[in-house]
C-alpha cells in the first residue's frame, strides 16, 4: 500500500494530501475542493507526527481519530463549532486522560474538524489502515 501522507498547512484551512516535493518545500493538494498549492518546509505538520499529550503518554494523532472512528462507526462526529463544554465533553469520552493543562479546547476543535474532513471525503478508512499497517510493521521490525 502506498503511503498515504495527510498534511496541515499553517495559515490555510482544512487538510491537503502530500503529491510531491522540490527543493523549495511541497505540492499538495486539498482533500476538500482538490487544488492544488505549493506549500514552504517551514508551514507543514504531516498527521501522522502529531501526537496528544495525556498523563501518561504521547498518543498518536491516527490512534485518536481511530478512537473517534470507533465511537462513531467512522461517520462524521459533532461540529468542530460545537461549544468549549461540548467539545471537552466528547473529547473525554474519548481520550479521557488527555491532559487538560496541554491540550486546549481550541486544538480539540481542529481534531474534530479534520477528522470531520477526512470521514466526509471518504478517506478515513484507508488513513487508518496505512497508518495501522505502519504501526504493525514498526512493532514486528523492534521485537526481532
Amino acid at each position: 500500500m502506498d503511503e498515504l501522507r495527510i498534511i496541515s498547512v499553517s495559515g490555510k484551512p482544512g487538510l491537503y494530501k502530500l503529491l510531491s516535493s522540490t527543493k523549495a518545500g511541497v505540492i499538495v493538494e486539498s482533500l476538500t475542493d482538490k487544488k492544488r498549492i505549493m506549500a514552504p518546509f517551514t508551514s507543514i505538520s504531516a498527521l501522522d507526527e502529531i501526537a496528544i499529550y495525556t498523563y501518561e503518554e504521547e498518543v498518536p494523532l491516527w490512534k485518536v481519530f481511530d478512537k473517534i472512528a470507533e465511537k462513531e462507526n467512522f461517520q462524521p462526529t459533532i461540529s468542530h463549532k460545537s461549544s468549549k463544554d461540548e467539545l471537552l465533553k466528547f473529547f473525554r469520552e474519548v481520550l479521557p486522560d488527555f491532559d487538560e493543562e496541554q491540550v486546549y479546547p481550541s486544538h480539540i476543535k481542529k481534531i474534530v474538524q479534520w477528522y470531520n474532513i477526512l470521514s466526509e471525503t471518504g478517506i478515513l478508512k484507508e488513513f487508518l489502515a496505512n497508518k495501522k499497517e505502519n504501526d504493525e510493521d514498526h512493532t514486528d521490525n523492534t521485537e526481532n
